[in-house]
């Protein structure tokens, strides 16, 4: 039911203002219908009405000094809010012409949605809630106070490389421009923590921000952050300091992860204002933001930095939507190979060694297992014959000793030395799994036991000795010993010690984004002003590749796709709806009401501080009334219904965060199986019984909780059960048993074959890889193409036509075609295209190009080569057009394509606020236009 507007204001809005600090019942601060006298009409010198020459706005918050500092317009719940929009402008204006003062911040609301507006400043926007007096007051004072930031001065002592002050510079214009979300791409060690400090400063400085958030998505990342804020802004209040928990409000620069700062905007007792931060800073930002913590953004609609080093033709489109980057340009970018070839280099190159052992290559069976290591077997009473295992499924589903020692003394031989040249530099192992870290861990101390078990140590982030001063982290980091830390994701990422000089992956990866992560733990060079003994210099590091990692992202450039995975508690609402709609159709009339009422249950527990619920309010409202549920429930027209809870209802469920998620698996089974008996699919409803079953033969009766339904589980395990298994048993089971699910001792981890068997090396060669992406394999997979078809031609007819210059038709080019995907190496178009660098030839282009009839540029040679020609043919060009012909060719080799508004946007407006516009003629602006689309066509 919609509420009246008095109902809605003192229902909803007066709540909401009291949440934010407000007492509406108190005059010094809220003013309700407050008169505003406005002009009479020409030729009107009395007013004819009571009313006439007065205007009543339905509350004005009151500032300390007791003027108005807002105006906030309400309408009923079932009107848009933005009715109130012109209206409540129209009080702002007139009370500030009143009472001569400063203008009145605008907000209209409907109870549901909520809108800001600084009137004059930036257009309205939707917001979760009122700011507090304390906020306003602050929003008052920067608005009063704040400096142009055009010409801001940026402390180059934090921050001074020349594409740091440009990064700062194209933010700082932005904001100018009143933009409110950045992105900026910047190569893993080039400072993007430092580059935002500076940011920050320049904010401060300039009056723009008091209260500054950095976001991070773990605790070592944010103790990295809290020491670079107190090292390079030493004088500004921060949190938290060691030991604090609650969040202080007295403070400049916060430092948070997601996890935390999620609890404390959901934790009602200690209520933080939406609007309490001016400026928030997301690290990492295309990593946590799209799953629950997208929460903790959605609450603080402020001025948003996101900060990545992922390359800008890897980032998920939905990360450039969140900041609104249109088209895959970030606000700035600066990659790797600009970093590594930079005079003097500001990042770190890199070399590539691959190791290969045999059993990774060749598996471990009876082929591959020595003689004298059989005999071993033999004795210790293991069939030979049941050993067979692929080099992939090591570490999963076979162990062996052997090829962890193998690899363990290949790195101690191949890496980098100290100056003594005896023990490695610091490293980092990539391990698989914390087994597979702390098997690599045993081994280092028997191989090396003078060494009194300090050389290496594992990292991992369940650890808490890892932590704090004096942890194992900051011993890695800031003494001699240990020299290598073995871990398993928690050092992929994020963690930056300059003196690391080897990387070495002893498992596969498949996430191009994080590949680079790690391999960027290498990238940063060495602080001369800080040496450290273990480390003295550093030009290049060693990466030992275990897995072969480098060929895999040469032939799969983005790594593998993931599907996106739906959360539990929305899986199982999906699953309920299901069942209803069966149940309705199948005249089940019962079931669909159990299922109705279990809906609604589950809906009045969705977590209501949530500002993704908040924000849904207007939509959970059509859920109180009775009838929207008894149409549900009826058999004509409730498909739309069951579309609304599809569409509108079920993704609020994302929110979930704090359920017995075991119990919650254990459910979503035993509906699963009740709706496939609906759908009378029994061999499914068969599988996923036999899964329900497995599970509550796990409940360990020696648990007292668990003894308690002992009856039920042996019951349950029994085909008789089954066969009366009813709706009722079905919520005996989801509500008995699930709770118990915790206490499951089921084996989680596959059954795996531990061995000791001797491993040799099979391959160890040196890989060029370094930022030109010149690398070893692809020119191993061009030869292997080179020659295959050199073998192929003497034999295959359509391509001896092609040696000898003839014309082959549509359907030859199709055979050939066909012909080279099936064999090996896998041979398309696309393929070729990356491995020649050309992305505009054709097959029989490629295959002219390998047979030596024509030659084939590549499509960075292509356009350097025009660009080159252009600039030759333009002898008056000055230095900023040189620049922005140069930042333009490296656009076009990086995203191939460019559109003429592109050349008005970021990362152009750099060079000059109004892009290409403000740098060259009309006339010049055409021919750079018709050479740019010439080569991106």
């Amino acid at each position: 039911m919609s509420k009246t507007e008095a109902q809605t204001r003192s229902d909803l809005i007066d709540q909401q203002l009291a949440q934010a600090g407000w007492n509406v019942k108190d005059p010094t601060q809220v003013v309700e219908e407050f008169d505003i006298l406005t002009e009479l009409p020409e030729s009107i010198s009395e007013p004819r009405t009571k009313y006439e020459g007065h205007q009543f706005s339905d509350y004005v918050l009151i500032g300390k000094d007791g003027k108005p500092l807002a105006v906030v317009e309400a309408k009923k719940t079932a009107k848009d809010a933005a009715i109130g929009r012109e209206q409540a402008k129209q009080y702002c204006y007139n009370i500030q012409k009143q009472q001569s003062g400063e203008l009145p911040f605008c907000f209209y609301t409907n109870g549901h949605e909520l809108y800001f507006w600084d009137l004059e400043n930036t257009p309205p926007r939707k917001v979760v809630g009122f700011p507090s007096r304390d906020d306003l007051e602050r929003f008052a004072y920067i608005r009063r106070n704040r400096k142009p930031l055009t010409q801001e001065f940026i402390n180059t002592s934090i921050a001074g490389r020349d594409y740091q002050i440009r990064a700062i510079r194209s933010v700082l214009e932005g904001i100018e421009q009143k933009q409110r979300d950045f992105l900026l791409v910047m190569a893993t060690g080039t400072g993007k923590t430092r580059t935002c400090i500076a940011l920050a400063d320049a904010l401060m400085r300039a009056g723009h921000a008091e209260k500054v958030l950095f976001l991070v998505d773990r605790i070592a990342l944010r103790e990295q952050a809290l020491a670079a804020f107190k090292e390079h802004m030493p004088n500004e209040p921060r949190w938290p300091n060691v030991g604090e928990k609650l969040i202080a409000k007295d403070r400049r620069v916060y430092v948070a992860t997601y996890p935390t700062m999620l609890n404390i905007i959901r934790d009602e007792t200690q209520h933080l204002s939406p609007h309490f931060f001016d400026f928030i800073v997301v690290d990492e930002s295309h990593r946590s933001i799209y799953n629950t913590f997208g929460e903790v953004l959605a609450y603080f609609k402020t001025i948003t930095l996101g900060l990545t080093a992922t390359p800008t033709d890897i980032i998920d489109h939905n990360t450039f939507g969140l900041f609104h980057c249109e088209d895959g340009i970030p606000t700035f970018a600066y990659t790797y190979e600009e970093a590594v070839n930079n005079v003097p280099p500001y990042l770190c190159n890199f070399q590539v060694m691959k190791i290969q052992t045999k059993f990774q290559m060749e598996g471990i069976s009876k082929r591959t297992i020595s003689l004298e290591d059989q005999k071993k077997l033999i004795l210790q009473g293991k069939e030979i014959e049941d050993i067979n295992f692929e080099g992939t499924q090591l570490e999963k589903q076979v162990i062996n000793k052997g090829t962890n020692t193998l690899i363990v003394r290949e790195f101690m031989e191949e890496a980098i030395k100290d100056t003594n040249g005896v023990l490695p530099g610091k490293t980092i192992f990539f391990c698989a799994t914390k087994a597979h870290a702390r098997r690599i861990e045993e081994i280092f101390d028997k191989l090396y036991p003078q060494y009194h078990g300090e050389l290496a140590k594992v990292l991992v982030s369940d650890d808490p000795r890892v932590y704090g001063k004096g942890g194992l982290l900051d011993q890695f980091t800031n003494n001699d010993m240990p020299r290598i830390a073995i871990s398993v994701d928690m050092l992929d990422t994020g963690i930056n010690v300059r003196e690391i000089v080897n990387l070495v992956f002893a498992k596969p990866v498949y996430s191009y984004t994080k590949f680079w992560q790690m391999v960027g733990r290498g990238t940063r060079l060495l602080e001369t002003s800080k040496p450290k003994p273990w480390c003295l210099e550093k030009d290049v590091f060693l990466i030992l590749d275990c897995w072969d990692n480098f060929e895999y992202f040469k032939l799969n450039p983005k790594g593998k796709e993931l599907k996106p995975q739906l959360p539990l508690p929305v899986k199982l609402v999906g699953l309920r709806l299901d069942k209803i709609e069966v149940a309705n159709d199948t005249g089940n009339a019962d079931v669909a009401g159990r299922e109705v009422a279990k809906l609604r249950k589950q809906i009045a527990a969705l977590p209501q501080n949530s500002v993704v619920i908040k924000e849904a309010a207007a939509i959970l409202a059509r859920l109180g009334d009775d009838n929207f549920w008894l149409k549900l429930l009826s058999h004509n027209k409730n498909d739309d219904k069951l579309e609304f809870l599809r569409t509108k209802i079920k993704p609020l469920f994302r929110t979930v965060s704090e359920a017995d998620f075991k119990a919650m698996r254990f459910e979503r089974d035993v509906l699963e199986y009740s709706l496939a008996l609906l759908q009378e699919e029994k061999e499914q409803a068969e599988t996923i019984k036999e899964g329900i079953v497995e599970q509550i033969s796990e409940l360990p009766l020696s648990v007292p909780f668990v003894k308690l339904e002992e009856e039920l589980i042996r019951a349950a395990q029994t085909p008789l059960y089954w066969s009366k298994a009813d709706e009722d048993r079905f919520d005996e089971l989801s509500n008995k048993l699930g709770p118990l699910m915790k206490f499951r001792e089921q084996n989680t981890e596959q059954e795996q074959t531990h061995l000791d068997l001797m491993d040799e090396l099979h391959k160890k060669e040196w890989v060029e890889f370094g930022p030109q992406n010149e690398a070893v394999s692809v020119n191993r997979y061009r030869e292997m193409v080179e020659s295959l078809i050199a073998e192929l031609t003497e034999h295959n007819l359509i391509l001896q036509k092609i040696k000898h210059g003839e014309a082959v038709n549509s359907d030859e080019a199709s055979q050939l075609a066909e012909l080279l995907h099936e064999e090996h190496p896998h041979i398309t178009e696309n393929l070729l295209r990356q491995v020649y660098k050309n992305r505009k030839a054709r097959f029989i282009q490629f295959i002219r190009h390998i047979l030596g009839i024509e030659v084939l540029k590549s499509f960075p040679d292509e356009v350097s080569a025009a660009f080159d020609q252009f600039i030759r043919a333009h002898t008056t060009l000055n230095s900023r057009q040189l620049e922005f012909l140069y930042l333009l060719k490296n656009v076009i080799i990086e995203q191939e394509k460019i559109e003429k508004k592109d050349l008005i946007k970021a990362p152009f407006t750099v060079i000059h606020p109004q892009g290409i516009r403000g740098v060259f003629s009309p006339t010049e602006i055409n021919e750079i236009l018709q050479l740019a689309q010439t080569l991106a066509a």
